[in-house]
């Protein structure tokens, strides 16, 4: 899910990279506000979790990869602004050490996994655990339903941005210069392999983890 350099044009990047921004800002703004000290080790095991489980990815078709992210498992943790930090410190690592996903397109990653990705994890499981306890199954179905659903978004918003190069971005011979790879290759390649794996995936690790959480830490599930 990680977008490499020359897949996305400046008119793509840039654009991300400016509707990612003011999150950026408002989430740091947020956090210097609320974030107690007791969760600060917390934000940081977060952004660790989220670069690990991010390194295991797969490369699918279109110049980009799958992979679990650890989102949303945060994002019940510690809410969606810490989610976008933790997240985007772990992409920005990634992808200044290790060239995993690209510079300019470091505006694109981090809107399609920290923010829309936090965002969606966070606003489904509350909508579902609404009113249930730190402990109840419900909250365990609630964080796999989440994390599978907010994984797919940030696939499918990788797979549209990947696609729609080839619409935006051509040369004189009418060539693309960028992605070259049609919505109608790069939202298959994307969404099957979440949909079916990734995905998954995703849901068992942060049902796993919350139940771990709620046999043996259920303070952290109220903080």
């Amino acid at each position: 899910m990680h977008i490499p350099d020359g897949y996305l044009g400046p008119a793509t990047y840039g654009t991300l990279f400016g509707i990612t921004a003011p999150f950026w800002g408002y989430a740091s703004w947020k956090l210097n506000r609320t974030l107690k000290s007791r969760q600060a080790p917390y934000l940081a095991l977060g952004a660790a979790f989220s670069f690990v489980i991010m390194m295991f990815n797969i490369p699918v078709l279109g110049g980009t990869t799958g992979h679990a992210t650890g989102t949303t498992l945060i994002a019940v943790l510690l809410g969606p602004w810490a989610t976008i930090i933790a997240v985007s410190v772990a992409l920005v690592i990634q992808a200044l050490l290790f060239g995993d996903g690209g510079i300019t397109a470091l505006g694109a990653n981090c809107f399609n996994i920290a923010v829309a990705g936090g965002l969606a994890g966070w606003g489904i499981y509350r909508v579902i655990a609404a009113g249930s306890d730190v402990r109840s199954k419900r909250r365990l179905v609630a964080a796999a339903i989440a994390a599978y659903l907010s994984l797919n978004v940030s696939a499918l918003l990788t797979a549209v941005e990947l696609g729609v190069q080839p619409l935006l971005e051509r040369s004189p011979e009418g060539q693309p210069l960028y992605s070259p790879y049609p919505l109608t290759i790069t939202i298959p390649a994307m969404l099957l392999e979440h949909v079916f794996l990734f995905g998954v995936v995703e849901a068992v690790i942060t049902a796993l983890v919350l139940r771990y959480l709620q046999k043996h830490e259920p303070e952290m599930l109220r903080l």
